[in-house]
């Protein structure tokens, strides 16, 4: 019988483009068929824009985020029906998009709590004919969680072990989720990922990312501003808990600085924040037992934060989630597929051992087509 086929959709808080991939999955042997893939980058002005709201929303203009809302949706849309296209696929034969959209803000534990992406579903679901699943964080955290991580329930589903093993997103947040045989599963965020590398290469270079680490490797790890950087209190809090670029931003590094107190060289601070990225990932792996680490995300292409990561591990195998069969650079957007497919088939895919939610939610808003 032919499997259902369908499209993931992600972007991340590194904003470093658009991720689709067209997939279909074996629910008998918990695998992925992982047909087509593309990166499309995001048009110089939104990009612009979207860093604008994401690392300075005081000067968001009014009516801003609604109409980055629509543009997404209408990039998202496009993007597919270009993978459509591309891969010669017709709108008839994918059962559902699943888009996580743009966040721009991430607040689950204001006194009003909520979690906000871009990118409206039903203008994806109108301009590609195709039911378009949106929207995963809000039932979580109406049911009181933290919305976020999403992806632990699809590492649940595909690296199921018997062994304690860890699977590690590095993307601008890095996230863990944490697999046993036999108890609840974990997943947080650990810390920041990529997203302060990125920053402070694009403020000291003008260049948007320190290429697979081989700036920072020049410079050396300072331990006094690891020690700073470590002592946020983000790190010491016990989950369920989540963050994003609204702490560790580049106003948050700057202070950092500042408390540090005299001057340190640029490569120095890169490889610092290189340490960190990788200490507070090998921290929470080590706080969890795990015997065995699968990394995906942008920051598994980065040698330098990888080999400090296995490193600080020592005894632990450090692995790109590719030795296991699903590519590093694409499992999150097939995460977000493998949720479309879990919504439309009404399983509760939320995980409140993992968002601390009161129960298990269908992630995700349904939008049809018109025809």
């Amino acid at each position: 019988m032919q499997r259902e086929l369908f499209i993931g959709v992600m972007s991340g808080t590194s904003l470093d483009g658009i991720d689709a991939v067209l997939v279909s999955f074996d629910e008998s042997s918990h695998s992925t068929m992982l047909l087509a893939w593309r990166e499309y980058e995001f048009p110089d002005q939104l990009l612009t824009e979207l860093r604008t709201v994401v690392e300075q929303p005081d000067k968001a203009e009014p009516g801003q985020l609604d109409a980055l809302d629509h543009e997404l949706g209408h990039l998202y849309a496009k993007v597919i029906n270009d993978l459509l296209a591309e891969t010669g696929t017709k709108a008839n034969e994918i059962a559902a998009i699943g888009c996580h959209g743009q966040t721009v803000d991430h607040q689950p534990n204001a006194n009003r709590p909520f979690s906000l992406q871009l990118g409206e579903g039903a203008i994806i679901a109108a301009e590609t004919g195709i039911t378009t699943v949106n929207d995963f964080r809000s039932a979580d955290i109406a049911l009181g969680g933290q919305g976020a991580p999403l992806a632990p329930a699809f590492h649940a589903w595909a690296f199921k072990s018997k062994d304690p093993v860890a699977i590690v997103n590095i993307g601008g947040i890095a996230n863990i989720t944490v697999l046993t045989a036999d108890d609840p599963v974990l997943g947080y965020d650990t810390g920041p990922g990529n997203t302060l590398l990125d920053l402070w290469s694009r403020q000291e270079r003008h260049i948007d990312f320190d290429e697979n680490g081989q700036w920072g490797a020049t410079g050396q790890c300072d331990s006094k501003l690891l020690k700073i950087l470590r002592g946020d209190p983000y790190l010491a809090q016990t989950p369920p808990k989540s963050t994003g670029r609204e702490l560790f931003n580049l106003h948050w590094l700057n202070n950092r600085l500042a408390e540090y107190g005299h001057g340190i060289a640029a490569e120095d601070v890169q490889a610092t924040l290189t340490e960190f990225t990788a200490a507070t990932i090998a921290d929470a792996v080590q706080n969890h037992g795990s015997r065995h680490v699968w990394v995906c995300g942008g920051g598994a292409k980065n040698s330098f934060l990888m080999s400090r990561i296995a490193a600080l591990l020592e005894n632990v195998p450090v692995q790109s989630t590719d030795a296991a069969g699903i590519p590093a650079d694409w499992v999150e957007a097939i995460a977000f597929a493998w949720l479309a497919s879990a919504r439309i088939a009404e399983i509760p895919a939320g995980m409140p051992s993992v968002t601390g939610a009161t129960a298990a939610a269908l992630l995700g808003k349904i939008h049809t087509p018109a025809t």
